[in-house]
């Protein structure tokens, strides 16, 4: 069982060092880790909205660090923009996203395989890749826009009866949740139900307190609903992207297949937007000029929606990387087997990229950003991403212009150790001021 108080650092060293040992001794297995070693834990740590003190001097002392080794295996840190762009385009005969080396496969049900295509390499990224990403062009996309628009509108309606005589309402369940949740359910063609047991396992999938054992659990549950979905839509498509992808390449994908490409897409599409949507409201409650700026014109909104996208990167580290031979990344000589992971936070507020990086600032030129990672890994959603924050945002603007927060940034409940960074509840007002009522 996980330990429930926390452990002097000694013990807890030492705890570790055995559990590790055990695990290398029964082979490499991430999901018999109950918890990581202190040493990896840096760059999913916040202040706040803000990284670590701690971490950005490791950025400006050694943008590419060694952390600590696993298995044998050195793991390194990247938090340069310049070095961690230069990982992520990398050519897969360099590097690796096989996460499946570090898991052990026996005994697991198909269901349970490790895949996706942030997990996967050439040529079966490739053939993944091909069946997504005509779904996700901008033409492909524009005809979800009305769907999305009515979803907004529904929920802010929500939102107001929620809100009457000036109670605080909780927007990330009746909102940032709801949204992302609601237009990806359509876009695969699922009904939205059980939404509280999906908030919890999407939240578990991202959710490293626990080791790989929460993660890899909660991934078998979702994994499984949606391979169930495919099952049943195989007879009668329905018309979502399921249906969509079953009547064009039915014959190519099995249910496990298809149902672990929803599932990336599901996973994607809905706890990322989410947290984006959560605090990218509490950056603009609290600042002004981003709620002028959204409630203005089309280009004041994508300026705003790209320095959110920016300033938070809620997905805090990109897939983990595995070098397939001697590379060198900086001034660090990565060796072959090593794993490498990417601090996109981090590399998103270089001050090689420029000046004042660590202020959310609305009116700033577009930064070239990696929120959305680089390369062949690049979330295929980015644009499904960005079209939802900017109406969400910009129509929650408009609808209530005088929203406030309930609280300080002090009180709110900031995941601890997670790779996709997130609050619990955000408490806020919609009209400003608490209203007595009689």
């Amino acid at each position: 069982m996980p330990f429930s108080v926390p452990l002097p650092g000694v013990v807890k060293r030492r705890v570790v060092k055995l559990l590790l040992e055990r695990t290398m001794k029964d082979g490499i297995d991430l999901r018999k880790l109950r918890f990581l070693p202190d040493s990896f834990t840096l760059p999913l740590k916040r202040d706040g909205l803000d990284p670590l003190p701690a971490l950005m001097k490791v950025q400006a002392d050694q943008p590419v660090k060694k952390l600590a080794t696993l298995f044998g295996r050195n793991v390194w840190l990247v938090s340069g923009y310049d070095e961690a762009k230069t990982v992520l385009a990398g050519d897969a005969s360099v590097w690796s996203n096989d996460l499946g080396q570090f898991v052990s496969q026996e005994g697991r049900s198909e269901e349970e395989q490790i895949g996706g295509l942030g997990m996967t390499d050439p040529p079966l990224h490739t053939q993944l890749r091909k069946y997504l990403t005509p779904e996700f062009t901008m033409r492909r996309l524009a005809r979800l826009q009305p769907g999305i628009e009515a979803i907004v509108q529904k929920r802010l309606d929500a939102m107001e009866a929620a809100g009457v005589g000036g109670a605080d309402v909780n927007l990330v369940e009746e909102f940032a949740f709801a949204v992302p949740f609601d237009v990806i359910c359509d876009l695969l063609g699922l009904p939205v139900e059980d939404r509280g047991r999906f908030l919890e396992l999407g939240v578990a999938r991202f959710d490293l307190s626990e080791g790989g054992v929460g993660v890899f659990g909660a991934a078998a549950h979702t994994r499984d609903f949606l391979i169930n979905a495919v099952r049943e839509q195989r007879d009668a498509p329905g018309d979502g992207l399921i249906g969509a992808l079953l009547q064009e390449y039915g014959d190519e994908l099995d249910d496990v297949t298809l149902g672990g490409i929803a599932d990336g897409v599901f996973l994607g599409g809905y706890e990322t937007s989410a947290s984006m949507l959560a605090l990218g409201t509490y950056l603009i409650a609290s600042n002004p000029e981003a709620g002028r700026m959204l409630r203005s014109d089309p280009a004041s909104v994508d300026k705003v929606v790209e320095e959110l996208l920016r300033h938070l990167c809620v997905v805090q580290l990109a897939f983990l990387r595995f070098a397939k031979q001697d590379v060198r990344v900086g001034k660090a000589l990565i060796k072959e087997g090593d794993a490498v992971g990417v601090s996109l936070l981090a590399a998103n507020r270089d001050p090689r990229l420029g000046p004042d990086l660590g202020t959310f600032d609305p009116t700033r030129d577009p930064v070239r950003h990696l929120s959305f990672g680089w390369g062949m890994h690049r979330c295929v959603g980015a644009e499904l991403a960005r079209m939802e924050l900017r109406t969400a945002l910009r129509m929650l603007a408009e609808r209530f212009p005088d929203l406030s927060l309930a609280g300080d940034i002090g009180d709110l409940d900031f995941r601890k150790l997670s790779a996709v960074y997130g609050v619990e509840a955000l408490p806020v007002r919609l009209y400003g001021e608490l209203v007595e009522t009689a």
